[in-house]
């Protein structure tokens, strides 16, 4: 039961501090209650709280609407969106991309997390108990696998694999049972979050993204884990050389306070008055603190996310090769994750090695978030520094070690 926080570092009831790891899923991106986020919630509480964006102007609504248009890659006329958070984000993409091109169907991934409103939900395709009892859910979904080449659905091995499942799109999808003409966009992630942390090979997105522009299909990327510096770049897509026609973000954007946002060009937003809002979206106290976030984003946080990931990640790979049950470690700068398995050949899951593990670690201090059926991710503030992350390595060896899982 946490009482407090500064930077990395949590404090319970009962006095007891832990190294934070997780960062609150990934969205406190300046640590916890950073002093230039806190000047700026106590200078905006003191001018406005709340005027409803959708029927009125404010200033720092605005900024923030422009800051975000001039930081996305390869534009320079996009149209902004505001809610309050990553599902609501998702949601206005799904409802822009049908309501813009007028057709009815979408693709999605297996493996993808995108929220738990309706239709956040009918493309996410993560866990069944995610859906269970919400069914009939939004349809016209189709769920396609993810590359994810630690374990291929098609067992093939990159790069000799040749990108099958994504030319199986084209070659089989659009050919058999999927009229590309009625396809509105394809929805994904440049990187994996719910499944683990999975890093698809580098010309993924290029070549799906060739694809959707051959029939007029919209690319749109949800990045609310993945934005706003998480992976050294502002946008995560920046990695791979795509630019997307929506985007969707959150967590990261505003140090901890409520807040979601949709980027898109100007061509495609073209929702007539009235189709879509958010009566507390793009609050003037949240906008403020996701401008001072931005600011420090660029001043020095994404660089030091590429610099301490690295340190991380190289980290965690020396400690691979002492334990056997860890069988994949892989991440992008501060998007880090690690698969833990049964045996490295068979890639058997190690669902309870991984609870134990992350029990164990807790006790001993340090916050960790599982995913999928046998991941841990480490996604700590990208305030973290080098002497926190060796602190976090060898109390994540001792409790390996004490499992006796590996």
């Amino acid at each position: 039961m946490v009482e407090k926080a500064r930077g990395l570092w949590l404090e319970d009831v009962d006095g007891n501090r832990f190294l934070d790891f997780t960062a609150g899923i990934a969205v406190c991106a300046t640590g916890h209650c950073h002093p230039r986020v806190i000047r700026a919630t106590k200078k905006q509480v003191d001018l406005l709280l709340h005027m409803s964006g959708t029927d009125f102007y404010y200033t720092q609504q605005i900024l923030l609407a422009e800051k975000l248009a001039s930081l996305t890659p390869g534009r320079g006329r996009e149209k902004v969106y505001f809610g309050n958070s990553g599902a609501e984000a998702v949601e206005a993409a799904f409802k822009l991309a049908c309501w813009h091109t007028r057709r009815e169907l979408n693709i999605a991934f297996y493996g993808a997390f995108h929220g738990r409103t309706m239709g956040a939900l009918s493309l996410t395709a993560s866990k069944t108990v995610q859906k269970k009892h919400y069914n009939p859910l939004v349809p016209g979904i189709t769920h396609i696998p993810y590359a994810y080449c630690f374990r291929c659905p098609y067992n093939l091995c990159y790069p000799s694999c040749g990108l099958a499942c994504v030319y199986w799109v084209e070659d089989t999808l659009f050919r058999t049972t999927l009229p590309p003409e009625e396809v509105a966009a394809i929805i994904v992630e440049p990187i994996q979050r719910e499944e683990g942390y999975i890093i698809p090979p580098s010309g993924f997105h290029i070549s799906l993204h060739k694809i959707a522009k051959k029939y007029d299909i919209l690319y749109v990327v949800d990045e609310v884990q993945s934005g706003m510096g998480r992976t050294g770049k502002m946008f995560a897509m920046e990695h791979f050389g795509v630019i997307p026609d929506i985007m969707a973000l959150a967590k990261g954007i505003a140090s901890g306070m409520p807040l979601g946002a949709l980027v898109a060009r100007g061509e495609i937003m073209d929702w007539e008055v009235g189709f879509h809002a958010s009566t507390f979206g793009g609050n003037p106290v949240s906008c403020r603190v996701a401008l001072a976030t931005i600011d420090l984003l660029i001043e020095s946080l994404m660089a030091n996310a590429a610099l301490q990931g690295d340190h991380l990640i190289n980290g965690l790979r020396k400690l691979q090769q002492s334990h056997e049950c860890m069988g994949d470690v892989r991440g992008k700068d501060l998007m880090v994750d690690m698969e833990l398995v049964k045996d490295r050949e068979t890639k058997v899951p190690a669902k309870e090695c991984r609870d134990k593990i992350i029990n164990a670690i807790f006790c001993k201090g340090l916050p960790l978030l599982g995913c999928g059926e046998n991941n841990i991710r480490f996604c700590p503030a990208l305030t973290v520094s080098r002497t926190e992350i060796n602190t976090c390595l060898p109390v994540f060896d001792d409790a390996v070690r004490e499992t006796a899982c590996c």
